[in-house]
């Protein structure tokens, strides 16, 4: 145990940026709960309905562009600056490209709403919503190139500046907009969305304008344009990215389904759904750091061919997120009753009656939340390291069976032919991230005992 004692500083001080970066941008949607919270369980089920889109076109291009980092990072570890530059250019126009596509194929999506069996209130209050924050994928994906091309380098600080920045940006302009306060007009959850809008375009030229400043950066910004675009290089981000995107949409699908499935039992389950998927959310925030470090580090010693070094760098990694998603776990169980008052308002709502079944539906999946912390900890930070290994296919395959043919149809009979409704179908995700967790531990087994 020492040997990965050992590790836990450096990943600390490699993950630390990075889970507040994480945060930070997790923080984008619930301060936007928050603010919506305020206006009524119909507002919030209007916000999670259209989210549950949003976070499909999240998944596919957060995805795709974590191909990045794993490539930028062992050719840094080699000190191969020409191969990393490409890298970089070459995977932020792919993420540029795959911004917008994802944008236009929301938009042709957006009739959809009109037949998922939602409440015609929840679906016409989303429309809007889901139009402005759609958009804002183009700057998010951007971002994440740019990001990710940071992580790769060692250097995860500047994302998280970007998100903290956001994140004040976009507080500032949900409490003009939402409230309409001083000047401007009260546009609801419409203002929420432009606040989320402006945060992530900021978030892109904060991004651009520091990296290309810095010293160390400089030369991976020359020569930077379209003619910069290789084939040999996209091909191999490609490769790498679209497994990534799946096995990240796996995951953001199964809990989209569960915003869908809640939505099915009733506006209340919807609204409770979504207070308790943010909290846990921002947990699992911290194991997507860990995860990031995972992917640097491994990737870091795969191109240094030190494999037994890489073996106890990982395991450190995956001790810490135990220990970490375990106090989350001992907190949710603590507060769950206490939580989930922060986002509504009982004064403010017309249906004190419905606001409190709200309260009383979250506080259940809290204490479901609390049981997975641990699995889902697990799954993505061994995750991240299968990504530093730049093994992608088998593990796109086991979140998928892990998620839609174990996770999916758990929830769909315990959430709408039992009693136990939106606990149930947060049993059938602690069932996915569990059977995920198990699989692609010993996948990454299975990997290192073939390099020994």
């Amino acid at each position: 145990m020492k040997k990965y004692f050992q590790e836990f500083k450096y990943n600390f001080n490699l993950a630390m940026p990075v889970i507040l970066g994480m945060v930070g941008h997790t923080l984008v949607g619930v301060v936007d709960n928050i603010f919506v919270g305020q206006l009524g369980s119909t507002e919030l089920a209007a916000v999670s309905l259209g989210n549950s889109f949003i976070f499909i076109g999240m998944s596919i291009g957060i995805g795709f562009s974590t191909a990045i980092t794993p490539i930028v990072a062992e050719f840094d570890s080699t000190k191969d600056r020409e191969g990393g530059r490409s890298a970089f250019q070459n995977g932020l126009i792919l993420c540029t490209i795959l911004g917008f596509g994802l944008f236009f194929l929301l938009f042709l999506a957006k009739p959809i709403l009109q037949y998922m069996n939602q409440p015609k209130e929840v679906v016409e209050l989303a429309m809007p919503f889901l139009d402005i924050v759609g958009f804002s994928l183009v700057p998010l994906v951007v971002f994440q190139a740019y990001k990710q091309f940071a992580d790769g380098m060692s250097e995860t600080k500047y994302s998280m500046y970007a998100t903290i920045y956001g994140n004040i940006i976009n507080v500032v302009i949900n409490a003009l907009l939402v409230f309409g306060l001083f000047m401007f007009p009260k546009m609801g959850i419409v203002g929420s969305a432009i606040g989320t809008l402006v945060a992530r375009v900021f978030m892109v030229i904060y991004m651009h304008f520091i990296l290309a400043k810095n010293e160390k950066f400089k030369s991976f910004f020359k020569h930077f344009g379209w003619q910069s675009f290789q084939k040999s290089m996209s091909d191999k981000i490609i490769k790498l990215g679209i497994p990534s995107s799946m096995q990240m949409f796996f995951e953001v699908a199964l809990f989209t389904g569960a915003i869908w499935l809640c939505g099915m039992i009733g506006t209340t389950s919807q609204a409770a759904n979504q207070i308790a998927l943010s909290l846990a959310s921002l947990t699992f925030m911290f194991a997507m750091g860990l995860s990031v470090t995972a992917m640097i580090r491994v990737a870091n010693h795969k191109g240094l061919d030190d494999y037994k070094k890489l073996n106890t760098v990982a395991h450190s990694i995956f001790l810490m997120a135990i220990m970490v998603e375990i106090v989350f776990a001992i907190v949710f169980m603590l507060g769950y009753q206490f939580f989930p008052v922060f986002f509504v308002n009982e004064e403010m709502t017309l249906n004190p009656a419905e606001i409190k079944e709200v309260l009383s539906i979250s506080s259940k999946l809290l204490i479901v939340a609390a049981f997975f912390q641990i699995s889902d900890g697990i799954q993505v930070v061994v995750l991240g390291a299968l990504r530093g290994l730049q093994d992608v296919k088998v593990p796109m395959y086991f979140t998928f069976i892990a998620y839609w043919i174990i996770g999916f149809p758990i929830s769909i009979y315990l959430g709408l032919y039992t009693d136990l409704k939106a606990e149930g179908v947060w049993i059938g995700l602690l069932a996915g991230l569990t059977a995920a967790a198990i699989m692609l531990y010993f996948r990454f087994r299975f990997l290192l005992k073939h390099h020994r």
